[in-house]
């Protein structure tokens, strides 16, 4: 093997038709053994050439590994491959991570190669262990009866909570949602709640207030409770499959808006709305209320806005896109992205 070529499933047979067109006397094997988002290329003119030509021209592709040292999938071969490149090419003041992908059937786990390798690798190159950001990678990948190693630079590696990166959920966690219902037509109503229950649990917010404002009707505003009571559940079981970390369901209630508002004045609210501040021009006042609350409400309308009689008793009012009425189930999660974009970048949060 030369290079291990990864792409999106479905999209094999176009990545390998782009590596030929690049180097017509490459052969590869796209697929082998029905393994998807897989092309090994098994020999090349000129390895280094060709990797840096997929990578600059093929998008279709996500990931190139050249393959360094090649063994039989057996434990101790593996072992003895990765002390052998370890001791080549990775010095003893750079940390590392060993990173497995294992394919086919066999008597030991990804997780042991990880610890077998990280412990060998030690032992031979003194180098510290970082598995949130190495200088290096020691990256095995086991195909069936063979295994294929590499040495890789830490940048390389894309990862969600990169080095340096904070959670937003500490931030998300102290923002209740006050939203007035979307009522009307049943199902137009269910939907929209769907839409809106499906965001608030994305950005697992404090809570969600839905706040009419005056008598409603009850069928209508049942629709609308049963559509977000769906879009909650339907992205907390998600979250609860894809997270390594526990999740919380968050809690809805319903009050009257009015009340919420005096019941709430000693705490701030901010209202969006068009008739408020550019988030540039409230930029400052928003940094001082988050950095003094516990909890901040953030107050939108729906097919009515906030009534402006509420303006007076808010902390801010803000417009999120001058000129543009943004879509009941768009304004919340817009929002929330803009804020802590905001903060972020004031380093707040």
């Amino acid at each position: 093997m030369e290079l291990i070529v990864k792409t999106p499933l479905g999209l094999e047979e176009v990545a390998a038709s782009r590596v030929l067109e690049l180097e017509p006397d490459a052969r590869l094997a796209v697929k082998p053994k029905g393994l998807g988002g897989l092309i090994i290329i098994e020999s090349c003119p000129d390895r280094s050439k060709l990797m840096e030509k997929i990578l600059d021209e093929v998008p279709e592709v996500e990931k190139v590994i050249p393959v360094e040292a090649e063994v039989e999938a057996k434990m101790d071969e593996i072992e003895e491959a990765a002390k052998r490149l370890a001791i080549e090419r990775l010095r003893s003041d750079q940390s590392f991570a060993v990173r497995t992908v294992r394919r086919g059937s066999h008597d030991f786990r990804s997780v042991d190669v990880n610890i077998r390798v990280g412990a060998a690798v030690q032992e031979a190159v003194g180098s510290p262990v970082d598995l949130d950001d190495p200088d290096k990678i020691i990256q095995v990948e086991i195909i069936f009866n063979k295994a294929a190693l590499a040495i890789l630079d830490g940048s390389s590696e894309w990862r969600k909570m990169g080095f340096g990166k904070r959670p937003s959920t500490k931030f998300f966690e102290r923002i209740s949602i006050v939203q007035m219902p979307y009522l009307g037509s049943m199902e137009g109503a269910k939907e929209i709640g769907r839409r809106i229950g499906r965001a608030v649990q994305a950005y697992e917010v404090k809570e969600l207030v839905i706040a009419p404002n005056k008598p409603v009707n009850a069928f209508e505003l049942a629709s609308f409770i049963n559509g977000v009571w769906e879009g909650i559940e339907s992205r907390f079981k998600i979250q609860k499959r894809s997270y390594g970390r526990i999740v919380k369901r968050i809690e809805v209630y319903v009050q009257d808006l009015y009340q919420l508002v005096r019941e709430r004045r000693g705490e701030p609210i901010i209202v969006f709305e068009p008739e408020g501040l550019q988030l540039r021009d409230a930029a400052i006042k928003l940094k001082e209320i988050i950095l003094r609350s516990r909890r901040v409400s953030f107050l939108f309308g729906s097919r009515e806005g906030i009534p402006k009689g509420i303006y007076r008793l808010a902390d801010l009012v803000i417009d999120l896109a001058p000129a543009i009425t943004l879509p009941t189930e768009v304004a919340a999660p817009a929002a929330l992205t803009a804020i802590y974009t905001a903060l972020n970048m004031m380093n707040l949060v």
